[in-house]
């Protein structure tokens, strides 16, 4: 028998305050700071500055972040009775009782709607972004999270598609280095979450979702460990050329983006890399190396 919601929570379920509460902890606004990724073309394209582009990037970072929550909606319904069963998940608003299934269905289709019809607004290219990724973050809802492989390309796939939203919402060319910089940088931090479940899975017990089912603990470390290679490849070949484009800071960036990669590497291999966002906050170190590589790319592109 899965174990009911939490009682705290369970006693909020079925009043006003505790469906505004729920609906707000749902949406997940920790979460959209992986929406800043749409500001990475025009701030390497040196146009963050131009007002026209600035306000189409942050166009994209709201289609997005309705996008994104849609998405988390429609996943807890579906896993409600899992979620439950989890140590952690079961105080999720859905799972909680919180945010009635309905509910849940009905603002779901509201935020993904309004996120494609928003987006129209902005470009016809950023709609077609957005209902690609729609698509496949609902085709992964509804089963192919249950594929091992093809759950973490679909996660992955995720982060690279902010990162072509943010090209095409202000009509910007995207340097094909960056983009497998952002595919490959995605999967590694995607393996590591995997891991993480499958660490805390042992140590607690807890029953695993399926998808994890087809993973090993070696494999998901081949893959991280291959994702974190091809990742700092790709980021000096980026850096590179746009050396013999701007200045040599993109070069000198190199050092500290690959410090960074080893820095949450630590992290992923005890097992506690959960949440990227998550892990990066926590990390004071992680944090400056992120500044020292924002800084680097503000000479390169700005000075």
């Amino acid at each position: 028998m899965a174990p009911t919601a939490p009682t705290a929570e369970a006693g909020k379920a079925g009043t006003a305050s505790g469906l505004l509460t729920g609906l707000v902890r749902e949406a997940r606004p920790k979460q959209w700071v992986k929406n800043v990724l749409v500001l990475a073309v025009p701030f390497l394209a040196g146009e963050i500055g131009d007002l026209g582009v600035l306000l189409d990037a942050a166009m994209a970072f709201i289609v997005f972040s309705m996008a994104a929550s849609g998405i988390y909606f429609v996943n807890d319904a579906k896993d409600v009775e899992a979620d439950r069963a989890h140590p952690k998940k079961r105080y999720r608003p859905i799972a909680a009782g919180l945010v009635p299934l309905p509910v849940a269905y009905v603002v779901a289709t509201l935020l993904l709607a309004g996120s494609i019809g928003v987006s129209l607004l902005v470009t016809p290219m950023l709609a077609v972004v957005t209902a690609v990724y729609v698509a496949v973050q609902l085709g992964y809802c509804f089963g192919l999270k249950h594929q091992p492989v093809i759950d973490m390309c679909i996660v992955s796939s995720g982060f690279l598609l902010r990162i072509i939203a943010g090209g095409a919402a202000a009509a910007l060319p995207i340097s094909q280095w960056f983009m497998l910089v952002t595919a490959f940088g995605s999967l590694f931090m995607v393996a590591g979450k995997r891991y993480a479940e499958i660490i805390l899975a042992e140590r607690t017990g807890a029953k695993i979702r399926k998808s994890l089912e087809g993973y090993s603990a070696s494999y998901l470390r081949f893959v991280w460990a291959i994702s974190a290679a091809i990742v700092i490849t790709c980021y000096a070949l980026w850096a590179y050329q746009q050396h013999n484009i701007s200045s040599i800071w993109s070069t000198v960036s190199i050092v500290p983006f690959v410090i960074a990669i080893l820095r949450y590497a630590v992290d992923v291999d005890k097992g506690t890399a959960g949440e990227p966002e998550e892990v990066v906050l926590k990390d004071k170190v992680l944090i400056v190396l992120g500044a020292a590589v924002a800084g680097c790319m503000l000479m390169a592109f700005y000075f």
